[in-house]
């Protein structure tokens, strides 16, 4: 367990950080009819943002507001209900998670205390019940006395299955596993809308981050099931609110060099070391942020996943 817990934060280490010392403070901005989205910054966990350096969003519903995911930290839940309160004075009646990392349900509890009910696939909250200590020790070195009064709460109301449908205040949401940044994670479709909630299934503006527990194979078929959907807009877990093109471009393709190229290398027992040389400049992708610290791991953790096969 401690040896997850130092890779988390190592891997928090890594990543660059833009974040100004000022409080980060955000804001609703509108996608659609009743749906927005909260665009953290692309940066790093600290305490001036409270641990949202992710992506957000909600559904304001006749009988109250759908909220998916809710932050990493009591203080950072409190500062997505205010963001909330910009656009409507509805209860937050259903919190639902895309995920089991930190950003994505540490945050539950404070939003149950205030009456809402917290939702996600069963094995996403299998994951944030197994790592909730790890994530919370990691958070302490990020947020010291911010992380005070944040309370582990796994999302209670289970939805078996690898998909599932949920119909909440006159919307419908679709869950459908992803599995492939974090255990557990997940996207959802509101196709009455057209608009996909990517959870980290998609990063723009920000290269993807490989963690040691991700899987290549499992987002480059996420992300196929996620394109044949053609949702209209994508908010993706880092990055602006966009297009299924750029979320192609910077999610999908790198899902695709990652397999077709690096696993490919590895199936054929190419030695790793030239792999990794032969590819470390790669132009496409070198526009986005955090390129520089993480393509080489990138590809190191994709050669060894398909190495393993």
């Amino acid at each position: 367990m401690r040896l997850i817990s130092f890779l988390i934060g190592a891997m928090f280490a890594v990543l660059s950080s833009t974040a100004a010392c000022a409080e980060y403070l955000p804001k609703a901005e509108l996608v659609a009819d009743n749906v927005y989205a909260i665009v953290g910054p692309l940066g790093q966990r600290n305490a001036e943002n409270d641990g949202l350096n992710a992506n957000f969003g909600f559904v304001v519903t006749p009988a109250g507001v759908i909220l998916i995911d809710s932050g990493a930290s009591r203080a950072g839940a409190e500062k997505l209900e205010k963001a909330i309160r910009a656009v409507t004075d509805k209860p937050v009646r259903w919190v639902v998670n895309t995920g089991s990392q930190d950003h994505r349900w540490l945050g539950n509890d404070y939003f149950a205390g205030r009456g809402a009910e917290t939702i996600a696939l069963d094995r996403t909250a299998a994951t944030q019940a197994k790592y909730a200590a790890q994530h919370m020790e990691g958070l302490e070195r990020f947020l010291g006395e911010r992380l005070r009064g944040t309370k582990p709460l796994p999302a209670t109301r289970k939805l078996n299955g690898d998909m599932a449908t949920l119909e909440l205040g006159g919307e419908t949401l679709e869950l459908r596993y992803s599995d492939a940044h974090f255990p557990g994670d997940a996207m959802i479709f509101l196709p009455k809308h057209g608009i996909v909630f990517g959870g980290d299934l998609v990063y723009v503006d920000r290269l993807l981050a490989i963690l040691p527990w991700s899987s290549v194979r499992k987002g480059q078929r996420a992300f196929k099931a996620l394109a044949a959907l053609k949702p209209a807009r994508i908010v993706p877990g880092h990055g602006r609110v966009c297009d299924l093109a750029q979320a192609q471009r910077e999610s999908g393709d790198y899902y695709d060099f990652l397999a077709d190229v690096i696993g490919a290398a590895a199936k054929e027992m190419e030695a790793m070391d030239e792999v990794i040389k032969r590819h470390a400049d790669h132009a496409a992708f070198r526009h986005l942020e955090n390129y520089d610290s993480l393509h080489r791991a990138n590809m190191n953790r994709a050669f060894t996943e398909f190495e393993a096969e």
